[in-house]
């Protein structure tokens, strides 16, 4: 298994379709939950994501939603610290093969860039 990290100008994550995650409000609360349905803008995409430079506008300032940090992932999904690293590329590489496919430029370099 590789060590997990953002690969640039790929934005996969931005894509917050909520059809794509029917169980939303079983771990963001009502405010989060309100939050992140107010950034989901046309075809599903954040409206905070720069589609030309493929980047977050807001990526120091994102919602606590939007970051992959030990605390985040416990509190949310129930993910132990020793467990990030997997939980996370494994989330990352369902999510850019849904967005862009499993053969997509994206995926070649999310697995290069984690050591996959």
């Amino acid at each position: 298994m590789g060590t997990w990290l953002c690969v640039k100008e790929c934005g996969a994550c931005c894509n917050l379709d909520p059809t794509d995650r029917p169980d939303l409000d079983q771990y963001l609360s009502p405010e989060e939950l309100e939050l992140y349905l107010s950034m989901v803008g046309e075809g599903g995409w954040c409206v905070n994501f720069d589609h030309i430079k493929r980047e977050c506008r807001i990526y120091e300032d994102r919602p606590r939603f939007c970051r992959v940090e030990a605390d985040v992932f416990a509190d949310l999904y129930g993910v132990e610290s020793e467990e990030l690293n997997e939980f996370a590329i494994e989330c990352c590489r369902q999510q850019i093969e849904g967005v862009y496919g499993d053969r997509s430029l994206e995926m070649i370099r999310f697995n290069r860039e984690v050591g996959i």
